[in-house]
């Protein structure tokens, strides 16, 4: 059945019709969300996450017919076979084990009869070993300072990921390391980093799978001239992240140290890799960095053993399905009402996008169903006062909705209407999907709420290490779930290699002039010649 198209699975050609019923007025959610056990029935809790989908826009009914539709596309069959190392990575031949990297359990994982956790132990205990001699001064500079500032520089997966869980966890940071992140080939990123630290206490984490990413190198060869320019060594001011045997990994440019990568973690499945694994560890510690692992662990074994209807990523996945495909939503915001989850939608954009923005079938054929949503979101209560006014009377989009039961700082308690800060977040976290839900009618049409626009709440503890590993690792699985009702391969990236190569064309028009100034360009497009003539003028 993984191998048929969607619109011959009968569960799919029944969920069409069921989409006309669901969209009568008799179903409207204002109506859904009367039913006796609402809630009850639509909610889960598992992993350390409570999943609230009760203000979906389904039914019994829709829910059976995803479960079909899940048992036709073989979903938690495909999720295992991901996890034991099976090459689901068709186009490039390959494993997809970033649940590897969070795999405690003593169980070895094979890929081409190969063990591979041996491996990604010795890396883990490369990160911990290097984390701690950094922490205790053994590790310093080249003038002898410990370091107090490091930058990563990385762009895309190399770093959205490492930003988000930073983020989400800076209270915890006790390390007295600074972060920073030189993603943007933009000089104005490394100026106002070089601008902010102190070149003899600063340490540099370059993390390149290839090492020859254009902007992390050109970022790195600037970051090497700084670091010459005040004197310094740099062979004592970075760390590399990238693959063994990479130009990163040449004992002929000596690092302080490498840390390897694979080729069956892809970038944006990375973060609980070394890729994450060595900042995090310098920044928040390595037993921190450790919970967080155990914690996407516990997710993942959710992901893989929950029964189809017990089981949170997938249940998302389906509704997410259920929303596009049928309901003919195409965007998808993820609005966390707790500000140190700020980075979450940039991270999940990547990752969804970027694994789900296919036009092609595993095998190769043009897929009969649009793939993929625009993903975007932006902190509550902050997105209030942004976009809101398009949720509930724009185009209506799907949301996410994050709350956080305990947060970072409870001893501030001032009230305000009677009420904490924490509180007044609450009320909107409560508020807001069920004004979605219900709507309003007015006199004043301005002034009227057409409701039945979807979300679904997902509920947190805290902010624990372990919880923003199942937060991470419900995406990652959610996401994947899509792609295997898709038919689609979520681990392969070749729509971003066009622009690529366009610029490396441009490049070279370019590095040509910077050697001649009498070079014209009279080997490229008028349009590409109107813009580099520009560049080269100053104007």
């Amino acid at each position: 059945m993984t191998g048929m198209k969607l619109n011959d699975i009968p569960a799919w050609k029944k969920l069409i019709r069921h989409a006309d019923i669901m969209s009568r007025p008799e179903k409207h959610l204002k109506y859904l969300l009367e039913e006796k056990d609402r809630l009850i029935n639509f909610s889960l809790n598992g992993a350390g996450i409570f999943y609230d989908f009760s203000r979906q826009r389904l039914d019994e009914q829709t829910m059976g017919l995803l479960f079909k539709l899940s048992d036709a596309r073989r979903l938690k069959e495909q999720f295992t076979a991901m996890v034991c190392g099976e090459k689901i990575n068709t186009t490039e031949n390959r494993a997809a084990l970033h649940t590897a990297a969070r795999n405690f359990s003593g169980n070895p994982v094979f890929v081409d009869g190969k063990d591979v956790m041996p491996e990604i132990i010795r890396v883990r205990e490369d990160i911990k070993g290097f984390a701690s001699q950094v922490h205790d001064g053994k590790i310093t500079g080249s003038t002898g300072k410990p370091f107090k500032h490091m930058v990563v520089i990385g762009i895309g997966g190399s770093y959205l990921g490492t930003e988000f869980v930073a983020q989400a966890l800076d209270p915890q940071a006790d390390k007295k390391i600074e972060m920073s992140f030189l993603s943007n080939v933009d000089i104005h990123n490394f100026g106002s980093i070089a601008s902010a630290i102190d070149p003899e206490t600063t340490l540099w984490i370059v993390i390149s799978k290839s090492y020859t990413t254009a902007e992390t190198m050109a970022n790195t060869h600037q970051a090497y001239a700084f670091m010459t320019e005040k004197g310094l060594d740099p062979a004592q001011h970075f760390v590399t992240v990238t693959s063994m045997g990479s130009p990163g990994d040449d004992p002929s440019n000596p690092v302080l140290s490498s840390f390897h990568m694979f080729d069956f973690i892809g970038g944006r499945y990375s973060v609980t890799s070394a890729v994450g694994g060595v900042p995090l560890s310098l920044y928040l510690g390595y037993e921190r960095f450790e919970r967080f692992l155990k914690g996407a662990q516990d997710m993942d074994l959710h992901a893989q053993n929950a029964p189809v209807e017990e089981n949170i990523p997938l249940i998302a996945a389906l509704i997410s399905i259920w929303n596009n495909n049928f309901l003919g939503y195409p965007a998808h915001a993820i609005i966390p009402y707790a500000s140190p989850l700020s980075k979450l939608a940039a991270h999940i954009q990547q990752l969804n996008m970027e694994s789900n923005g296919k036009s092609v079938t595993q095998s190769g054929e043009l897929i009969d169903e649009p793939s993929g949503i625009i993903i975007f979101g932006e902190p509550g209560t902050n997105a209030q006062h942004s976009f809101f006014q398009l949720a509930h009377q724009g185009r209506p989009f799907p949301i996410d909705f994050i709350g956080v039961i305990n947060p970072h700082f409870k001893q501030y308690q001032s009230q305000s209407k009677g009420v904490t800060n924490h509180q007044e977040l609450w009320s909107n976290l409560i508020a807001q999907p069920q004004a979605l839900a219900r709507g309003k009618q007015d006199t004043n049409p301005a002034k009227s709420f057409s409701g039945n626009r979807p979300s679904s709440t997902l509920i947190l503890n805290d902010l624990s290490p372990e919880n923003i590993g199942r937060l991470l690792s419900f995406y990652e699985a959610k996401t994947v779930f899509e792609a295997f009702v898709w038919g689609i391969n979520p681990f392969d990236q070749f729509g971003v290699e066009l622009g690529k190569t366009l610029a490396t064309d441009i490049r070279k028009q370019m590095a040509i002039k910077n050697q001649s100034s009498k070079h014209r360009f009279d080997d490229v497009d008028p349009i590409t010649r109107f813009y580099l003539e520009t560049l080269f003028s100053g104007k």
